[in-house]
């Protein structure tokens, strides 16, 4: 419980004192992650769960797209503040979830398209990444799909102060185990706001 405390006080401290669009992971827009989630949605009305969002445009760019069902889950207040604040009205067409992804309660198979960019390195222990992929078993839907984004080999050691676990596409995908099919993996050389390059894998999975 102490864990997640402090991590809450980190990424609280993390939103309120510096602007989004200075954060090492901004981007203005995650034509990436849009281009994938557009891919495998089955339509605009299926459930898109983005995990560990923060204060991302992700949103912005799904409501802009026509998508209808999106929730929007993150540790920090603050960085939901800061998203539905830019979203003005069309805030209202999105849930909003504040909580830990490893414990938070989710619906059972309600997820059609669970997304996360930069929260899964973040989880050094086994005990929570094991924690976080029975919520993705919970949570998302038979022939659901699974976009996962992280540090790739090249990648960083440490993100805002908290160290990480890098990945190669299999090593990442054996993360979640045989009931998730890889379908497809892309690399990303991520340009932060400060000029450095920071190497992403996407994996995108569908759970059997």
């Amino acid at each position: 419980m102490e864990v997640k405390v402090e991590a809450r006080k980190h990424w609280e401290h993390v939103y309120e004192s510096r602007p989004s669009d200075t954060v090492s992971w901004y981007q203005p827009h995650a034509l990436r992650s849009l281009d994938l989630i557009r891919r495998v949605a089955p339509g605009p009305d299926a459930h898109v769960l983005d995990v560990g969002a923060g204060a991302s445009t992700l949103v912005d760019d799904l409501l802009g797209a026509g998508m209808t069902q999106l929730s929007v889950l993150d540790i920090s207040v603050s960085a939901l503040r800061v998203a539905r604040e830019r979203l003005g009205a069309r805030a209202q067409a999105v849930r909003w979830i504040e909580g830990d992804i490893t414990t938070v309660p989710l619906e059972p198979g309600s997820v059609d398209v669970w997304h996360d960019r930069a929260v899964f390195h973040f989880l050094t222990e086994p005990a929570e990444r094991a924690a976080y992929v029975e919520q993705v078993r919970r949570a998302v839907r038979p022939g659901g799909h699974v976009i996962v984004a992280a540090f790739g080999p090249d990648g960083p050691l440490q993100c805002s102060g908290l160290p990480v676990v890098r990945y190669a596409p299999g090593e990442l995908h054996a993360q979640f185990g045989d009931a998730f099919e890889l379908v497809e993996h892309q690399s990303e050389d991520h340009r932060t706001p400060g000029g450095a390059v920071q190497h992403f894998v996407y994996c995108v999975c569908v759970m059997h």
